[in-house]
């Protein structure tokens, strides 16, 4: 394997097969464990790093301790012709979404929507990776999940109640990216709030607040406080909106049921997402909601600016340059999540990431 130095670039097939070798080393069977290398590394590529390789840690964790199952066999255990219901078997998250995905995509076909829960999971990277398949599939996709761990009370409230609950929309358009927006519902996610953590960087003033309601900026703090939901009670609604979705409706955990998945490793997670695809057919003539799509966009991309904002951007629009770069050039690593990388590879007794 080759990598560039401290703060440099790293060949992604190299650091696929490194994941793979580390979920390989915990008895995760080896096409899951290259499906779920490839997904972790695809998270980074597309610039979703608090999602991705980032996240091997906490997974080596959870596998180390048994609080998820290395040979996990997610099944489909109820369905009807548009809907779906999938058992992950405590197994690493991404390998039920995949299927879920999948399955949507198919009902969808054939039915013009397919929606599908997931239950009995874990925590499976960013949501944008679930439904960006369905937008080229020339689909809409929805995608939503209980977060991993309760950081966020009710509006009002100061018992911690719900996660980040994330969710991604994706929309296709004509001869352009889709437009795909993928976000937490809190002010900033969990897992930038780690990062930060991890770089020794502050947060700013508007992410958490302490149990007395003052800002919090310290990362390493984040057990003390909050995280703040978006737009007040407005966000509070909209997490508990998809509490219930993703989660009472799979039944999949929720509320004092959630495990938090980073501090409590030998306990099943019971993760709830969902996922959902829609044919543009099922809704109109294909090619009109698309060319329309791309006029909604190139409209508000065209349109007039405040004073300090260059241009308007379309959620997503950016991505594809970043991931193009990125699989040509490498991709960055930073020299704190190269020592955890390299901590992993001397406890499971693997090779590490080498230097160039």
């Amino acid at each position: 394997m080759s990598s560039s130095a401290e703060n440099g670039r790293v060949d992604p097939a190299d650091l696929t097969t490194f994941v793979a070798a580390v979920l390989d080393s915990l008895k995760v069977p080896g096409d899951d464990a290259r499906t779920v290398a490839a997904t972790m590394v695809d998270a980074d590529l597309w610039g979703y790093e608090t999602h991705g390789v980032f996240r091997l840690r906490q997974y080596v964790n959870r596998l180390r301790d048994g609080g998820t199952k290395a040979a996990a066999k997610p099944l489909v255990v109820a369905e009807t012709a548009a809907t779906a219901v999938i058992d992950g078997d405590n197994g690493l998250g991404h390998l039920a979404m995949h299927l879920a995905t999948r399955t949507a995509i198919s009902k969808a076909q054939t039915a013009g929507v397919g929606w599908v829960g997931v239950r009995g999971n874990n925590h499976a990277g960013p949501l944008a990776l679930y439904v960006q398949p369905m937008a080229d599939k020339g689909m809409a996709g929805l995608a939503a999940a209980v977060g991993s761990a309760n950081h966020v009370p009710a509006f009002g409230g100061s018992e911690l109640l719900l996660g980040t609950n994330p969710i991604a929309v994706a929309v296709p358009a004509a001869g352009r990216p889709p437009f795909l927006l993928d976000m937490a519902t809190t002010v900033a996610s969990a897992g930038k709030i780690k990062t930060l953590a991890q770089r020794g960087e502050a947060m700013p003033e508007g992410w958490m607040v302490g149990a007395d309601g003052a800002p919090l900026t310290d990362p390493k703090r984040q057990s003390e406080g909050f995280l703040l939901p978006i737009g007040g009670p407005k966000g509070y609604g909209l997490a508990l909106a998809i509490a219930l979705l993703a989660g009472s409706m799979n039944g999949a955990a929720t509320g004092k049921s959630v495990v938090d998945f980073t501090n409590d490793t030998a306990q099943s997670a019971n993760t709830g997402q969902f996922v959902a695809a829609l044919s543009l057919s099922a809704f109109g003539d294909a090619e009109t909601i698309l060319a329309d799509a791309a006029r909604l966009c190139a409209e508000l991309e065209a349109s007039a600016t405040l004073p300090g904002h260059d241009a308007v951007r379309i959620p997503g629009a950016e991505r594809a340059k970043l991931h193009g770069d990125r699989l040509a050039n490498g991709l960055p690593l930073r020299s704190n999540l190269r020592r955890v990388l390299d901590d992993i590879a001397h406890e499971r007794g693997i090779s590490t990431l080498a230097t160039a």
